[in-house]
């Protein structure tokens, strides 16, 4: 995957510095939705020259590159997640700030339903749910 990001960048005509390099090895190591504050975190524990601002140019060219999404979820701290991944909703735990990803066929067709009794054809969605567990 950091190749991936490496060529993505390299390819829009950006230089590959040892911080962006530190900041790419980080998100392929990574699994779920990390904010800023997060990779910046990991990033100063292998090179403390790297800023927070590093950390946000590099964020913001991967997303203009495709390479990765952001979400805000609940009005809190931008997060990210790999781009390219199937299609899939996200259920965010409002007690512990978790991210579940699902995906279900029920909700996809009755999107697609609602849309085309109104006339329309989706194009892109976000369906967020918030919640948090069931006392046992």
């Amino acid at each position: 995957m950091k190749n991936d990001y490496e060529k993505q960048l390299r390819d829009a005509g950006v230089r590959i510095t040892r911080p962006r390099r530190v900041i790419l090895d980080i998100l392929s190591q990574t699994d779920g939705h990390p904010d800023a504050l997060e990779i910046f975190k990991r990033a100063v524990e292998v090179d403390n020259s790297i800023s927070l601002s590093t950390v946000y140019r590099t964020m913001k060219l991967l997303e203009e590159q495709g390479a990765i999404h952001r979400h805000a979820f609940d009005g809190g701290p931008s997060r990210f997640e790999q781009a390219g991944n199937q299609h899939h909703d996200h259920l965010i735990d409002m007690e512990t700030g978790d991210v579940i990803e699902f995906h279900s066929e029920m909700i996809e067709k009755l999107q697609e339903e609602i849309a085309r009794s109104l006339g329309y054809e989706i194009i892109h969605h976000r369906f967020e749910l918030y919640g948090r567990k069931l006392k046992k």
